[in-house]
């Protein structure tokens, strides 16, 4: 079971007990937006769609330039994730955030 589903679960739980906004924040780890919006649905009866959880976002910004990236990191002598956006940047013109560069590295075992 996901992580994000096991949260929402509790958290609806903690809601039907009667438990504030915040007590269900501290407990869960559920931010206090999703606390809110979560309650408002279950007041609503909108329950259809509350164990669903999305997939991940859609096709990589790097996707293409994946194996010339890795190249392009092994050939160079790039320290942190920074020194990796700017190549990138610099060179396909893709601006990518630190994260992106951090979940690239985990997902072709690359290391920096």
């Amino acid at each position: 079971m996901p992580q994000t589903l096991a949260k929402r679960i509790a958290s609806m739980a903690l809601i039907a007990a009667g438990a504030p906004n915040g007590r269900v924040t501290e407990l869960t780890g559920l931010c206090d937006r999703s606390v809110r919006s979560l309650r408002k649905s279950l007041e609503a009866g909108e329950t259809e769609s509350l164990l669903h959880v999305g997939g991940g976002g859609g096709q990589s910004r790097l996707a293409g330039f994946e194996a010339a990236i890795i190249d392009d990191i092994e050939s160079g002598s790039y320290s942190n994730r920074q020194q990796i956006a700017d190549m990138i940047q610099n060179k396909y013109g893709i601006k990518v955030c630190l994260n992106t560069i951090s979940n690239f590295l985990k997902k072709t075992k690359s290391s920096v």
